[in-house]
């Protein structure tokens, strides 16, 4: 193999890896936001719960009439 030839290898190997590194640094921010948002989710829904569990235990005299 002629040297220009190796060079011509050892660039693309060059770009590669550094394409391969940014590809693995958007792939790690996507999941730590992927599990930020999971974490919010469960933190909704358990709040969702929470209110629908404890709004029919409440006096209906201190409920507000549906008109305001």
């Amino acid at each position: 193999m002629s040297e220009d030839r190796f060079i011509d290898l050892e660039s693309r190997l060059a770009h590669q890896d550094q394409l391969l590194h940014e590809l693995n640094d958007v792939v790690t921010g996507q999941q730590a936001k992927l599990m930020q948002l999971e974490e919010l989710c469960r933190s909704l829904i358990d709040r969702v719960r929470s209110i629908g569990d404890g709004g029919d235990s409440g006096d209906p005299a201190d409920e507000r009439p549906p008109h305001y």
